[in-house]
């Protein structure tokens, strides 16, 4: 127990095995081992977190059974942990969520835009047959613009659905970030500090310049929201080798040479509970008519679409940094 929960052999003397069992689950595994010792039932298998001594939480499987001989004052357990099953398992539920929520996404923003086809198209044609001083005019050039908002949003579901249709090329994504800063400093305002940490060697992605510029400005304005005080937007590349190792998330990769691109910020950050849904259409943590919720969404959708990984690292206080992994072209 000393080794795997990072003891050293003296702090386990006198020590019971139950102090180390999460607070939150302890009620309900002392609730089994007495059950076990009462001899109410002869066998159970339970699944809950412990903590080890730096304070890290791992999840533990005890299958416990009553011995055979009756003598024995105590029950047998035998005891895995279990940590990387359980996130795989969690990482699969939110993929399987994504999918399900981009299927319905994307479907209802296709149908969605073609009746909206059909409104500017109308529209236009209204407008065409007034004049400016018809007092109806003002009312149609409401309607189209209404209409052009509501397809810019259909636009974002599509591209978080990834239905959407990418023109990609070849690009040097170090000076299309030089290029993109010069309209970021004049979007974040003067009380945030912009700087780049351009690796000279990284190499070519290939990717929709439009959408990856769209990609970039949806991260720059999160970051800048959450520095309403001020503080410092860092961009940065370089280059690196992905394999099944590489994320402490565990989650599935095409190994392989990569272009990372990261955006950190010194902001608010983020709990582990807004990180869970953060990539989720609709989600958000803003006020009521200060955003979509579909900013983020839309990056992982595009990102997702271009073979790349996006990944989130983030504690309250102490800012957040937004990680772009996309196939090296060369």
């Amino acid at each position: 127990m000393a080794r795997a929960l990072g003891y050293e052999r003296w702090e386990t003397v006198d020590k019971s095995g139950f102090e180390c069992v999460h607070p939150d689950d302890l009620k309900r595994v002392y609730s089994a081992f007495n059950r076990l010792l009462s001899g109410v039932q002869k066998h159970a298998i339970e699944e809950y977190r412990v903590m080890t001594a730096d304070g890290t939480v791992r999840y533990y499987e005890s299958v416990a059974r009553c011995p055979e001989d009756k003598t024995i004052p105590g029950i047998l357990v035998s005891s895995r942990e279990v940590t990387h099953r359980r996130k795989l398992e969690e990482q699969l539920r939110a993929a399987q969520r994504m999918e399900a929520v981009g299927r319905l996404a994307g479907g209802i923003a296709h149908d969605f835009n073609n009746l909206l086809t059909v409104i500017l198209a109308s529209s236009d044609f209204l407008l065409q047959s007034l004049s400016e001083s018809d007092e109806r005019y003002q009312d149609v050039v409401r309607i189209q613009r209404a209409s052009d908002r509501a397809a810019r949003l259909t636009r974002q579901l599509l591209a978080f659905s990834r239905r959407q249709i990418l023109r990609q090329e070849i690009l040097d994504v170090n000076a299309s970030l030089e290029e993109a800063v010069r309209m970021i400093r004049r979007l974040i305002g003067e009380n945030i500090q912009v700087k780049l940490e351009l690796s000279p060697c990284t190499g070519l992605i290939k990717a929709d310049r439009t959408q990856m510029e769209q990609v970039l400005f949806n991260l720059v304005v999160n970051a800048k929201d959450a520095m309403p005080e001020g503080g410092q937007l860092t961009i940065g590349t370089r280059n690196v080798f992905l394999d099944c190792t590489t994320f402490k998330e565990d989650f599935e990769v095409e190994p392989g040479e990569y272009v990372s691109i990261y955006i950190r910020d010194t902001g608010i950050g983020m709990t582990e509970e807004i990180k869970e849904h953060l990539f989720e259409p609709f989600f958000t943590t803003k006020e009521p008519g200060k955003g979509t919720g579909l900013g983020l969404s839309t990056v992982y959708g595009i990102v997702k679409q271009s073979n790349g990984y996006i990944i989130a690292d983030s504690l309250p206080g102490q800012g957040s940094t937004f990680q772009i992994f996309l196939p090296s072209a060369g």
